[in-house]
């Protein structure tokens, strides 16, 4: 009897692998091997829109430029200078009765090359950079590093570089001390270890024929790269080139239970989003897919959710539809739901003093809802009301789906922010709702196979409500 009465009125957090059938585990395994391609496609924003269009045309989706009138059962996609992407799918409700907007970021922590980044010294040839969002930058030296990005010569002709992913391409790095020679870099702080301007690519080593030093290793690497890409020193000033790991995606575990990859921070939940976008149809309410970028810069510039972009998407959608009028667009915000699909910081029990255990997100439990993130006493946060929240949990009990709410850590140690607010402060009901992540940030980050399933689900559950 007290037993049941504890089934009755806890709430536990049991892990979801428990309850599953093998038809249900083949479900997970499958879809995930579809996230693990995608990983190993997409390690930069480019390149994950690049990917989503893929995936979006071959399911029916067109340039809203295609479109003159939309009506229901519409599908349609908006890319903002490549780098990101919104997608709807037209309901039966008139959009003034509010979407349903599912909102993640395609971006990712990482190294950018500078505006002039070649130089040599001491015999080596190497590149400039400077860190994107935030890292530890002591995980980014000794490791396997890829060359990724664009370089637009004056004429509009763009170079698309992937230099590193092949097993017959080169690999960079960045070096670092050996331990014989590092007794004052091991007394320092973790973080000031390794200092941003050290974090120098290495690309060569093999002097011009002929030529005399200064530059000769320099020049070698820059006659390479003009006869193989047609590029001089100056197109570096206009091209967006990233470093990222050149490691594969995989499995995780004898299980084969977790995925471990770059980027997971946030393109696990932009291709679970996505892919529930791709199942839907005959909804009420008008769903939208957001897959932005620069959210871990702050979201600022035009490809970024602090830009008008995204409102003028919203705009088109009415203005096809027939449904404009002055002012019509606060109203659609304000009868709006969101789920801001951003990752949660999963529990580590290597590293549990900086959780929280009754509030913490784990990994194999299900999809990871913060009610609020920001700092210290919530400082930058957007708080879901609780009429908001318990919306959300009933969708997610009516489809029998494994949830848990949490923090982002300890209240003095924690938090972190997502695109929530932004949204929030157009009148959305919006809540941060993603898949725990081990290492986030990391190079190499972990997730559960079980709550990237469940992230699928949610997602598709919230659009068909």
């Amino acid at each position: 009897m007290e037993e049941n009465l504890k089934d009755k009125l806890f709430n536990k957090k049991e892990t979801g692998w428990k309850q599953l059938d093998i038809r249900q585990k083949e479900d997970i395994f499958t879809f995930s091997n579809g996230y693990i391609n995608f990983l190993n496609k997409a390690k930069t924003e480019r390149e994950a829109i690049a990917e989503a269009k893929q995936i979006a045309e071959a399911n029916g989706f067109k340039d809203i430029s295609n479109f003159t009138n939309l009506v229901p059962g519409d599908k349609v996609y908006f890319i903002n200078r490549d780098k990101s992407m919104y997608l709807a799918v037209i309901g039966t409700e008139k959009i003034e009765k509010g979407m349903h907007i599912i909102g993640s970021h395609v971006d990712s922590p990482r190294l950018d090359l500078k505006p002039n980044p070649l130089y040599e010294d001491g015999g080596f040839a190497y590149f400039k950079t400077h860190y994107y969002g935030g890292i530890k930058k002591y995980q980014w030296t000794t490791i396997p590093i890829s060359i990724h990005g664009v370089l637009v010569k004056t004429t509009g002709e763009k170079i698309y570089l992937n230099i590193g992913e092949d097993e017959n391409d080169p690999v960079f790095t960045i070096t670092d001390l050996l331990p014989h020679l590092a007794q004052e870099q091991m007394e320092k702080k973790l973080k000031s270890a390794i200092d941003g301007e050290d974090l120098n690519l290495l690309i060569g080593s093999i002097p011009y024929e002929g030529e005399k030093e200064p530059d000769a290793v320099k020049l070698n690497i820059m006659n390479i790269l003009n006869q193989k890409y047609g590029i001089t020193e100056k197109d570096f000033v206009s091209s967006e080139i990233e470093l990222v790991p050149s490691f594969k995606a995989r499995s995780l575990g004898f299980d084969s239970s977790m995925v471990a990859g770059y980027g997971q921070d946030d393109r696990v939940c932009a291709y679970t989003s996505l892919m529930a976008m791709m199942q839907i149809s005959n909804i009420k309410n008008t769903a939208i897919c957001i897959l932005s970028d620069k959210e871990e810069i702050g979201s600022m510039g035009n490809t970024g959710m602090e830009s008008h972009m995204f409102d003028y998407f919203v705009s088109e959608l009415l203005n096809k539809s027939g449904e404009n009028r002055p002012n019509l667009l606060d109203k659609v915000f304000c009868y709006s739901k969101m789920l801001s699909s951003d990752v949660d910081a999963g529990f580590d029990p290597i590293y549990a003093a900086v959780s929280e255990k009754n509030n913490a997100g784990f990994l194999g439990k299900g999809i990871s809802l913060n009610k609020y993130t920001g700092a210290r006493g919530k400082s930058g946060a957007s708080d879901a009301n609780a009429e908001y929240v318990a919306w959300i949990r009933n969708m997610l009990e009516e489809n029998e789906i494994k949830y848990q709410v949490c923090e982002l850590g300890k209240v003095d140690i924690g938090g972190g922010g997502t695109i929530a607010y932004i949204l929030a402060n157009k009148g959305v009901d919006v809540i941060d709702c993603g898949v725990p992540v081990l290492s986030m940030h990391a190079p190499y980050e972990v997730t559960s196979k079980y709550d990237i399933y469940s992230a699928f689900k949610t997602y598709k559950a919230f659009w068909e409500k």
